[in-house]
């Protein structure tokens, strides 16, 4: 059995993932984008991906870095999976 298109399925929702999550990231930088509908899901979405990283590295100085930890892993896990096809 080909696995190739169920891994480049998984590939382009990582993708989708990590896209998404760059838009929320610029959003947080407009506070009053940050009480909008949309906002408010993409953190329902994104947070609970990200706490772990928060408690590996707090925010410091009210800078979360957890973001870019987030950005990292998801390459981390598209580069692995493109070496499987």
């Amino acid at each position: 059995m080909d696995m190739a298109p169920i891994i480049m399925l998984i590939i382009t929702i990582v993708q989708g993932y990590t896209f998404l999550m760059f838009i929320w990231v610029l959003l947080s930088w407009v506070p009053d984008l940050k009480y909008t509908k949309f906002y408010r899901l993409l953190d329902r979405i994104f947070i609970p991906y990200l706490e772990p990283f928060r408690r590996i590295i707090p925010p410091i100085n009210s800078i979360d870095i957890s973001p870019m930890i987030g950005f990292f892993v998801l390459q981390f896990i598209t580069t692995l999976l493109g070496k499987l096809l």
